[in-house]
């Protein structure tokens, strides 16, 4: 059984920084793709960051050039560095993971909260 859990939310004043961490448990290989997601009240869940099992990666235009995304295939995991935080950060942060013709799998989401 897939299982995938985040980890380092917070609070943290506007101009920090965070670092969140996301591990995929109960496969044997390598995620196709793992990303991080947010969702801020009253707001429909949006991609932040994607990146494959390559290393190609993605960003949403709002978090490029503060956010890094990384990842170690063989321990399946991802972790999102998050610079220069602004209050519109402020969301519950879920981590994806998908493998290929098997599946996709969701954390249970950790909150960030961006104080100005």
């Amino acid at each position: 059984q897939v299982q995938v859990v985040e980890s380092g939310g917070g609070l943290v004043q506007a101009g920090g920084s965070l670092r969140l961490s996301c591990a995929a448990s109960g496969i044997a290989s390598s995620m196709n793709y793992m990303g991080w997601y947010r969702q801020a009240p009253g707001k429909q869940r949006e991609s932040v960051a994607g990146i494959t099992s390559g290393g190609g990666t993605n960003y949403a235009d709002s978090v490029k050039g503060r956010f890094t995304i990384l990842r170690d295939n063989a321990r399946n995991t991802v972790s999102l560095q998050m610079n220069s935080l602004k209050s519109e950060d402020t969301a519950v942060y879920y981590c994806k993971a998908d493998k290929y013709r098997l599946g996709t799998w969701w954390g249970q989401g950790t909150q960030v909260t961006v104080s100005s």
